[in-house]
């Protein structure tokens, strides 16, 4: 299988640079995989397609204003984005500048601080913050919302809120779980009156998310680290859904990831660490039953994660209506429902 295989012909246009006013109010298109149908919705009506006793599973990450800007000695500007954060003043991060820094040098941050380079690990660094503050405490003082790259602007104060999901709770991540940001208050209780229940799972998004598919074999890629937590109590939930016959609906490919991560012969069990989980077509997916997830990158391990659980060819043609119709695509865009059992 071939990365070429998952590519779609995206205008440019069709990439949201903004989000709307109301979170709920992106289009979602709806997948009925057995039917191999689709039908044009909006998030708002998702209760609509839900039934009582069904469980949401959502990522309670919490984004860091993770990107940081400075100068190296000799005056030239340095960009950094943590990927994560390793210790109360220590981070894995990514640099933009014209001349990588060498091990011992020391970089200063637009507002004085001091940052030490202590190595390198393939493309990115090692960094310790020399401050008395915690480094979560730097980074909510000085840093910035980290939008993806393909969102062509400088962050704005609006990004703070909207970059967030209204459940956002366990900081560590670099991007957002992006499905969550279609749910607000008004959403979340109109499925809470559906009796839709509701569960969570923590997976920190880590910058590699946005890093490019070097190998052409889909089977010779190796997915980038996250840490992830899923919870006793969330499995038990998940337990009790499926034996009265709900189902299990991730909010999120983090979720199906995390969930896949913590099964064990099959069975989910509580688990928190790391994981590099890679799910593409060919792979099964038994812990969820159906998708909410954002439009994904030609290309990507996302693509092809969701392409395992509608199958590649139907998953393309409806990315095709998806752009004919003028879908507004990534981080800020509308959604897609993913029902394999059907609607």
């Amino acid at each position: 299988m071939k990365k070429s295989d998952f590519h779609f012909d995206l205008p440019q246009r069709l990439i949201a640079q903004t989000p709307l006013t109301e979170r709920s109010a992106s289009r979602m298109l709806v997948l009925d995989v057995p039917g191999r149908a689709w039908l044009d919705s909006q998030v708002r009506d998702l209760p609509g397609f839900l039934r009582e006793g069904d469980l949401l599973v959502f990522n309670d990450t919490r984004v860091l204003p993770a990107r940081l800007f400075g100068r190296k000695p000799t005056g030239g500007a340095v960009e950094i984005m943590i990927e994560r954060v390793t210790g109360t003043h220590e981070a894995r991060a990514q640099m933009r500048v014209s001349k990588k820094p060498a091990e011992g040098s020391v970089i200063e941050l637009d507002d004085g601080t001091p940052v030490v380079v202590l190595g390198r690990e393939d493309e990115f660094f090692r960094l310790r913050f020399d401050t008395t503050e915690p480094l979560e405490k730097v980074l909510l003082r000085v840093g910035h919302m980290p939008l993806p790259p393909y969102i062509e602007r400088d962050d704005s104060i609006e990004d703070a809120e909207r970059y967030q999901t209204v459940f956002a709770r366990e900081p560590g991540a670099v991007a957002a779980p992006t499905a969550g940001l279609h749910f607000d208050e008004a959403l979340l209780e109109a499925l809470r009156k559906r009796g839709v229940d509701s569960g969570y799972i923590t997976l920190h998004v880590g910058a590699g998310t946005f890093q490019p598919m070097r190998a052409e074999r889909v089977e010779d890629h190796h997915m980038h680290r996250e840490w992830l937590n899923v919870g006793a109590g969330l499995i038990e939930k998940i337990r009790r859904t499926r034996t009265a016959g709900g189902r299990v609906v991730a909010v999120g490919t983090t979720v199906v990831r995390a969930l896949e991560s913590a099964l064990v012969d099959g069975e989910l069990q509580p688990f928190a660490g790391e994981t590099q989980i890679f799910i593409y077509p060919g792979c099964s997916i038994t812990s969820v039953d159906a998708l909410l997830t954002n439009f994904h990158l030609p290309e990507s391990t996302l693509l092809m994660l969701v392409s395992a659980m509608a199958g590649r060819e139907f998953m393309l043609a409806a990315y095709r209506h998806a752009v004919e119709t003028e879908y507004r695509f990534f981080s800020y865009g509308d959604a897609m429902m993913i029902l394999p059992q059907g609607v």
